[in-house]
């Protein structure tokens, strides 16, 4: 039942695909603001279908998942305004990337192009839906969403916004797709879908890129956020903490949010202290080296697994460093490729950090938080790419596309 379905999904996604890459600009924005405006007049709609969805979450998930979960107006305005910035931003497609002469007289110019295409698999995050919605079809590509199954709710009614939309406009309803179904059976016929489906963008945790990783389908990955904050020992401490505890706990749950904190030794204790006693201020539980707990000995130690653990909670790790070489070979040793930022004043350490860090996103004296596609001023991302091919850190709208060559002659022969 599930693989039939799928099958007329995919079908009708490389349909509309073929009408899409068409549209013009025009229309295409038409759609997003209708889809936004309908997102503001079913907030209450939606606002009901998340509620059955926080119902529905298990008690082992319910503290870690459920503000990556939870909607309410606030958030469903965001989500409408980042769709109308998205329709607000420049057509990635049919830009002109470079051109030139050759001296046969062939005219050569580089075209942006839609992937075709594409599949988002995601997990918890209702927003997600309607951010990668609006950044595929603007891309000109056709998109088949899969949600987790503890935002099933909440998607479907998401995507009412945007299916709605598509009538008014006389579009396609394959330039939209979800999958309606919470089965884990459907990733599996997803991924097998290779005559279909041209790119997949995994948005979750270890577990899914892995599964995703055994496609034959090209991929964005989008790995786990295991972010580290580097407290150089010429930081300004007003700053370090401010920074550090934004980094940490403006939302915990976010895959921006530092995960493990390093700290210069020659920072002092006095310095640590003052840095370690803002977060568990601001109720973070620290999990220490052993230098540290030799003056905090009340702090629980750190393990071997903390330094690999995105723990997506008030919780963090704090390793001791004797140097910018050390902080940046501990970050590529334990850190995901994800984002990673220095607290210094010295100009020579953050350019060390900055070159030697090969995240998708390196940052100086600020927020590790900040890697989001809509504070890059991307509108809205469909996630951070970790991986190095063709799109790394956030996914916005001119990473979903690809380029062909347009070849001009007057008749030239090769000879």
């Amino acid at each position: 039942m599930i693989e039939n379905t799928i099958k007329e999904i995919c079908l009708s996604a490389k349909e509309a695909a073929k009408a899409l890459a068409l549209a013009s600009s025009e229309l295409k924005n038409e759609v997003l603001l209708k889809a936004a405006d309908n997102l503001i007049a079913d907030t209450d709609k939606i606002l009901k279908a998340n509620a059955e969805d926080i119902k529905n979450l298990s008690p082992e998930k319910a503290h870690a998942f459920k503000d990556r979960l939870l909607l309410n107006e606030e958030r469903i305005k965001a989500m409408a305004e980042g769709v109308r910035k998205v329709a607000s931003l420049p057509d990635p497609v049919g830009r002109v990337l470079a051109s030139w002469r050759v001296p046969s007289g062939l005219e050569i110019s580089r075209v942006t192009i839609p992937l075709g295409v594409l599949c988002v698999i995601f997990e918890a995050r209702p927003n997600v839906c309607a951010d990668a919605a609006a950044l595929c079809f603007k891309a000109g590509s056709s998109v088949i969403l899969r949600g987790g199954g503890d935002s099933f709710n909440s998607c479907l009614a998401i995507y009412d916004c945007f299916k709605k939309a598509l009538e008014e406009c006389s579009l396609p309803q394959g330039c939209i797709n979800l999958v309606p179904s919470k089965d884990h059976e459907a990733v599996d016929i997803l991924l097998k879908q290779e005559d279909y489906i041209d790119v997949l963008i995994p948005r979750g945790g270890k577990k899914l890129i892995e599964k995703i990783s055994q496609s034959r389908i090209p991929s964005f990955k989008h790995l786990n956020g295991i972010c580290h904050t580097y407290i150089h020992k010429d930081a300004d401490m007003e700053m370090a903490c401010k920074v550090l505890v934004n980094a940490k706990l403006r939302r915990t749950s976010i895959c921006g949010a530092t995960e493990t904190v390093l700290l210069d030794k020659e920072l002092g204790e006095a310095k640590i202290k003052q840095v370690l006693g803002a977060l568990i201020e601001g109720g973070c539980e620290v999990r220490a080296d052993e230098y540290i707990r030799s003056f905090m000995p009340d702090l629980p130690a750190a393990k071997e697994e903390d330094w690999g653990t995105e723990y997506l909670d008030a919780i963090i790790s704090a390793k001791t460093v004797s140097c910018v070489k050390e902080a940046v070979e501990h970050i590529g040793k334990y850190g995901s490729n994800h984002t990673e930022s220095i607290i210094t004043q010295d100009a020579q350490a953050a350019e060390e950090f900055l070159n030697g860090v090969n995240s998708a996103v390196v940052m100086h004296n600020t927020s590790t938080q900040f890697c989001d596609g809509g504070e890059f001023g991307m509108g809205a991302e469909i996630g951070i790419a970790t991986g190095k091919l063709h799109a790394r850190g956030p996914v916005g709208l001119e990473q979903l596309v690809t380029f062909k060559y347009k070849v001009e002659g007057h008749g030239e022969t090769r000879k």
